[in-house]
């Protein structure tokens, strides 16, 4: 059976940045249909931060409470072990915020919870276990929908206004669209893999020496990501071996806890880390949004609050304009232009930061001089408290 719905904005991937955007879009009168190509949110190896200006979007929107009543954990400061000696990179407790707090909480349950208010709105709808597949074009060449896979396998036809592809990375429909980004070599690549958490059993959240391990207390068991060299990692026994050696110099608690899981090479999963970004993030009828726009590091968790500020502009611009007519060309430059800002410095910054999470010393190794400096001056901790925590240009609903 073909279906075809006619909708004014239709959002592609059911993601941080699809999810709010069609939030904040249903919610101001706008007929919004977002494709999601899986039948729930249960993905593992996710961002699991919720950033202090995502908290205050929320409670903009009377969901921080929500929020609040799911399982999550908090952290005011954002502290390094270095060797075993603590330094703290980023403090939130002087941020001009309600919540000055970095939450975690599984990615799962915040997609869950903004579906879920998103769908008690009649202007919005959620097509889940749905493929979108190309856009639609007219007969001038404009892109005017897209065509998608329904789970029956049934084809499924999205007309609207706009088109917002926030799909991620990998976008098949950006590609379908003639939007190519531009790629810089990222230094570095992210190893994440689960281990039990036994009674009482706790590591600091980063640690640093020989290389960088960031571990995640979740209900259970710690999700960890260890970084290393770009390119390092290809699934082999001996890569394994490597890994344990390499952590039990950084961590040797965590390197015991390894050895008494008895982790194996399928239990290890290799995020490929990807700085990139569009030189144009739209064309007629579509526009990117989040890592369809510009893929991120995951460095200070930061792909997540970028994305979701993308959607939060996308709605302030464009809301106006879709309750009346078509976006024009102009009309979308305006939203890439407002956010191309805080993604070229955010992801300056993340390249810096790349030579440092991959440095390897061994113990008593000189402090490197910016650790050094935080140590001597903790109230610079402030600074990267306001870059983490809101951002190079932090959006507001109005």
């Amino acid at each position: 059976m073909n279906t075809h719905i006619r909708t004014d904005c239709v959002v592609i991937g059911g993601g941080p940045a699809g999810l709010m955007l069609g939030l904040l879009l249903a919610r101001r009168g706008v007929d919004v249909t977002v494709v999601e190509k899986h039948a729930d949110f249960l993905r593992d190896f996710r961002g699991d931060t919720i950033h202090p200006s995502t908290q205050e979007l929320l409670i903009e929107l009377g969901l921080l409470d929500e929020l609040l009543r799911r399982p999550h954990s908090d952290m005011s400061r954002v502290q390094l072990s270095w060797h075993g000696t603590a330094v703290t990179l980023a403090d939130f407790s002087h941020l001009p915020t309600q919540r000055k707090v970095m939450t975690f909480m599984p990615q799962w349950d915040f997609l869950d919870m903004i579906a879920d208010a998103a769908e008690r709105l009649p202007d919005f709808r959620l097509l889940r276990s749905t493929t979108a597949e190309t856009v639609m074009r007219d007969a001038d060449g404009r892109i005017i929908g897209i065509t998608a896979t329904a789970p029956d396998g049934g084809p499924v036809q999205v007309t609207a206004r706009l088109v917002v592809d926030a799909s991620g990375r990998d976008s098949d429909v950006r590609a379908d669209a003639g939007l190519t980004p531009n790629r810089v070599a990222a230094a570095m690549d992210v190893l994440w893999f689960r281990l039990s958490k036994h009674p009482g059993e706790s590591f600091p959240f980063m640690q640093a020496g020989s290389g960088m391990v960031i571990t995640i207390d979740r209900e259970g068991f710690f999700q960890i990501a260890y970084v290393i060299p770009a390119g390092s990692w290809s699934g082999t026994d001996e890569d394994l071996l490597r890994m344990r050696e390499n952590l039990r110099e950084v961590s040797p608690g965590l390197a015991d806890s390894i050895d008494r899981e008895g982790l194996t090479t399928s239990d290890v999963h290799l995020l490929q880390v990807r700085l990139e970004r569009l030189g144009r993030w739209y064309t007629d009828g579509l526009l990117c949004i989040g890592d369809a726009a510009h893929a991120m590091s995951p460095a200070g968790g930061v792909g997540i609050n970028l994305a979701i500020q993308d959607a939060v502009a996308t709605a302030r611009y464009l809301v106006p304009v879709l309750k009346v007519r078509r976006p024009t060309e102009r009309d979308l430059r305006k939203v890439q232009r407002r956010r191309t800002w805080p993604v070229l410095v955010t992801q300056r910054i993340q390249r810096t930061a790349q030579g440092p999470l991959l440095s390897v010393s061994q113990p008593g190794s000189p402090m490197p001089g910016l650790l050094r400096l935080l140590r001597k001056f903790p109230r610079l901790a402030r600074i990267g408290g306001r870059f983490v925590g809101l951002g190079a240009r932090p959006e507001r609903l109005s």
